[in-house]
């Protein structure tokens, strides 16, 4: 029997990664999609790359705000929190 909830999570999922990997623009934001979540959970200082010319690509940041508000669950913002201070000492 198939449970309807994995049809849910795979949705919320690839929603998610077409956002952070920047699926709308061929993944040309798919790097700074990553540090940007990693920026916005105080894990990197910036979204700079190894590239100058690699940034986030035009309404990829809106996108993040809105599958990060949508899907929680999904960023561990929680689990971030709690372990930061740890992690960075």
């Amino acid at each position: 029997m198939f449970d309807k909830q994995w049809l849910t999570v795979n949705q919320q999922i690839t929603d998610m990664n077409a956002a952070v990997f920047d699926a709308a623009n061929g993944f040309t934001g798919c790097i700074p999609g990553i540090m940007e979540v990693l920026r916005r959970q105080r894990l990197v200082p910036s979204i700079r790359t190894l590239d100058p010319k690699e940034k986030l690509s035009p309404g990829q940041a809106e996108e993040l705000d809105r599958v990060c508000a949508a899907y929680p669950e999904w960023t561990d913002d929680v689990f971030v929190t709690d372990n930061l201070n740890k992690w960075l000492r």
